[in-house]
């Protein structure tokens, strides 16, 4: 896996429409390196590397691996492009993924929003068929529908995304736009990013760790859709884009994708019961808001609801307080103390700084699981 870092700036491929969670908050107002870059230059594919058009290459050899690579990018989408559906519902399109024999189908929470009920485009239907919500959870900006009669879908593989390789060739498939069945080229260009979805009129955001970047093109109606390798495996979930800090514009060559292992974590709970019990996510058992200090900028983390019996309350904290430090970390708005967060697991022990009265003190808190 990659270098952790967190990134900012970075609006959905899709519609943002989902309510409120805990511990979310503003985008990160950092400048991003906007250099785009694609994957037709070098061929990784799982277990070998060869190289493609390479400048200065001449004769048959160069020929063969072109056409290998064209051969590979055929079979893979004719393989893995009927697993990729187009959802409809009361406020846009976006994209999921067949998950299993049942009709269930994985997407982004901010793709469903708070709809309970769908239309879904497949490749092998005349027309739209009826879907209903699973379940949904937006902490990791996932959901799963149910489409009547769709036993017949065909299910994606989803692939071990802890081997996934900066460098590997991967496609995106989608809706971007409303073009069905669209597939865009790139590679991974890092594993193991901490993405912060931004705050809308109709989305708090949510954190993402973990997530894969890639430089295939994300676009909205993208979002749910499909990330694969060569393989023909889905490695992650396209759901955010980057967008240029000055002119507002997208960023060329950067977008996120919620791996495959969290996928599958959340959707098989997500199937089972409709809800998560084991995301993996630490959490401190808090309702939280950004405080703005005297100079006009964030300067803390407002407490507004402690969860009963949670871990806050279990370490003393009170509405009131301000938290302005996860183990040394600063945390001056909600986006930023959710950030800390994703890099904690549930059990650990953690010191967090408050601010009560004007003074400042540390506690001990042992974190539950969001």
């Amino acid at each position: 896996m990659g270098t952790r870092k967190t990134v900012g700036l970075s609006p959905h491929a899709g519609p943002l429409r989902r309510p409120a969670h805990l511990l979310t908050g503003a985008a990160v107002l950092a400048a991003l390196a906007l250099s785009g870059c694609t994957g037709s230059g070098s061929s990784f594919a799982r277990g070998s590397a060869t190289t493609a058009g390479a400048t200065g290459s001449t004769g048959s050899t160069g020929s063969a691996s072109t056409d290998q690579l064209e051969s590979d990018y055929e079979r893979v989408i004719a393989d893995v492009l009927p697993s990729v559906v187009e959802i409809q519902s009361s406020t846009g399109l976006g994209s999921g993924v067949v998950y299993d024999d049942k009709g269930d189908v994985v997407t982004n929470a901010h793709v469903t929003g708070s709809d309970k009920q769908f239309q879904v485009l497949t490749s092998g239907s005349p027309g739209p068929l009826p879907a209903t919500l699973v379940g949904s959870f937006p902490a990791n900006d996932l959901a799963v529908i149910r489409v009547s009669g769709g036993q017949g879908l065909k299910p994606a593989t989803f692939a071990d995304s802890s081997k996934a390789r900066v460098g590997e060739i991967v496609l995106a498939m989608g809706n971007p736009l409303g073009l069905a069945a669209t597939v865009t080229n790139g590679i991974i260009s890092a594993t193991g990013r901490t993405v912060t979805e931004p705050v809308s009129a109709d989305s708090p955001g949510a954190t993402l760790p973990d997530a894969i970047q890639t430089s295939a093109a994300i676009n909205p109606g993208n979002s749910g859709g499909a990330l694969v390798d060569l393989q023909g495996q889905v490695v992650g979930i396209p759901t955010l884009a980057a967008v240029e800090p000055q002119s507002g514009g997208a960023a060329p060559g950067i977008g996120f994708a919620i791996n495959s292992n969290q996928v599958k974590r959340i959707a098989d709970q997500l199937v089972a019961t409709g809800t998560v019990t084991d995301s993996g996510r630490a959490a401190l058992g808090v309702r939280v808001t950004t405080v703005v200090g005297s100079s006009g900028q964030p300067a803390g983390v407002g407490v507004v609801e402690v969860t009963p019996g949670g871990p806050a309350a279990a370490a003393g904290i009170q509405p009131g307080d301000v938290i302005v430090a996860v183990e040394g970390n600063k945390t001056p708005s909600t986006e930023a103390l959710s950030a800390v967060l994703a890099e904690l697991k549930p059990g650990q022990q953690v010191t967090v700084t408050i601010e009560r009265g004007g003074k400042q003190q540390d506690v001990k808190v042992t974190l539950g699981e969001l």
